[in-house]
């Protein structure tokens, strides 16, 4: 089940690695997945019988949910879905339901919904400071107070990141994403934001692997900001030379810190 960017293609690749056949229902537009599968699926979210009819056309046993799916987009067409996806949407659109909603529908047709880390591992973060900057003290202290909160807000749903900036949370994330929020925040902050992505205790990763990549570092270097912090071995890096490229070539600290600190 493949939405949008890199990962649905490298999920691919490494799914046929472990010998599983692949067939990939496109919901977006994904670099690298017909490459990468035995079988691309054009899919769309208004026409969701059609992807449960290929699932058990093709006697699929198990589901993974990988790339972006935008929240604005699931917003914006949910009238205009077929019965199933109607069904689907009644216990609401948060991600909480709609992951129930995806199960119990899988679920009755013999599909099984498969952690995206298992075909994504290579790609978590581990613990420590990635770039050739550190951040200063004052730059740590902005760390410590945005994972408290941003921490806090995941546990509840409402959003993984928070940018901080003298003492100060200027932007929280809702249902916009990690990058909008990053320029929504530095906006308001000006020059030298901290941000910080923190991933809840019961994350879900069947549905979502939280992730940082290129984009992530140009919108945190357009808005100036100085240093990025993350949970470690809870998200995805993206493109992990080229990140570090941006954040250095921009003066950025980008550091994972174990959920202890």
């Amino acid at each position: 089940m493949a939405g949008a960017g890199v990962l649905p293609g490298r999920a691919a690749a490494e799914a046929r690695r472990r010998g599983w056949r692949v067939a990939a229902f496109a919901f977006e537009e994904a670099q690298g997945l017909a490459e990468a599968a035995d079988e691309l699926i054009p899919s769309r979210i208004t026409d969701i019988q059609a992807v449960l009819a290929g699932l058990a056309a093709r006697r699929v046993g198990a589901a993974v949910f990988v790339g972006k799916f935008s929240k604005a987009q699931v917003f914006s067409q949910v009238g205009r879905t077929d019965e199933a996806g109607r069904r689907m949407a009644q216990l609401g659109l948060s991600d909480a339901a709609l992951g129930q909603m995806v199960v119990a529908a899988l679920k009755g047709i013999g599909v099984e919904v498969l952690d995206q880390r298992e075909f994504l591992g290579p790609w978590m973060i581990t613990a420590g400071t990635l770039t050739a900057r550190s951040p200063s003290s004052e730059e740590w202290e902005e760390i410590r107070a945005g994972f408290g909160l941003a921490r806090h807000l995941a546990s509840w749903a409402v959003g993984q990141t928070v940018v901080r900036a003298r003492g100060v949370t200027v932007a929280v994330e809702a249902a916009e994403g990690t990058d909008e929020t990053i320029r929504r925040g530095t906006r308001l902050a000006g020059p030298g934001a901290v941000v910080v992505k923190a991933v809840a205790p019961a994350h879900d990763y069947r549905f979502d692997v939280p992730t940082i990549g290129p984009a992530t570092l140009e919108a945190m270097a357009a808005g100036a900001a100085s240093t990025l912090a993350v949970d470690s071995g809870k998200l995805l890096l993206v493109d992990r030379n080229e990140v570090i490229r941006l954040a250095d070539r921009a003066g950025i600290a980008l550091v994972s810190v174990d959920d202890q600190s």
